[in-house]
């Protein structure tokens, strides 16, 4: 996977723009309302999403296991906050704790054990009180069971990139241990105009 992307941000740039998703938004705004000063952002890219928490005067760290997408952080974007380079299968890069985490995307494209890892790794470095947000590809998604079959409502959508796609019983089976508060739907908008579905999960640590 790491070549894959490697080599879509090397043929395509900033191929996302510069403005932050709609759920970077959505996660901007209840960060703000419940007070989260420092968030993590595993699978930061380039760094649009951070830029929305950012601009409310959160601290931000970042996790991207591509050297291109960093890059292109600091030279195109300007971001200046700490991103460790790795993949979030090697979590925890530091032994801080956050009050916020935000991942998009990223989550749907491990198979079982490293999205189960991931959800475990994220909430050991959430602080007591704190909130973490993923945003998940919804198996209402026109894609869903497209390419070859690896289980469960997960395909290989193309060489080196397979997909999981969510739907309520997984989002509770998955998530349901860690808190899990808040569940909803989300449509985000594509280079084409159109929108896919996702859905955001909000967990609370206890």
């Amino acid at each position: 996977m790491t070549e894959f992307w490697e080599n879509a941000f090397n043929e395509k740039q900033l191929m996302w723009g510069f403005e932050p998703t709609a759920s970077a938004i959505v996660a901007r705004d209840f960060f703000a309302r419940t007070g989260v000063r420092n968030v993590l952002i595993p699978g930061v890219g380039y760094g649009r999403n951070a830029k929305a928490f950012l601009d409310r005067g959160m601290s931000v760290t970042g996790i991207e296991i591509s050297d291109t997408a960093i890059a292109l952080a600091r030279s195109q974007l300007g971001l200046e906050i700490p991103i460790h380079h790795g993949s979030v299968a090697d979590m925890p890069f530091d032994n801080r704790q956050y009050d916020g985490i935000f991942c998009y995307g990223l989550i749907y494209l491990l198979d079982a054990n490293g999205r189960a890892k991931l959800i475990q790794d994220c909430y050991r470095q959430l602080s007591p009180g704190g909130h973490m947000i993923f945003t998940l590809i919804s198996k209402k998604a026109p894609m869903h069971g497209q390419g070859a079959r690896l289980g469960d409502d997960w395909y290989e959508r193309a060489p080196g990139l397979s997909m999981f796609f969510y739907d309520a019983a997984s989002v509770e089976r998955e998530f349901g241990p860690y808190g899990l508060l808040e569940v909803s739907e989300i449509d985000e908008p594509t280079h084409g105009g159109s929108a896919l579905p996702f859905i955001n999960v909000i967990c609370r640590k206890g």
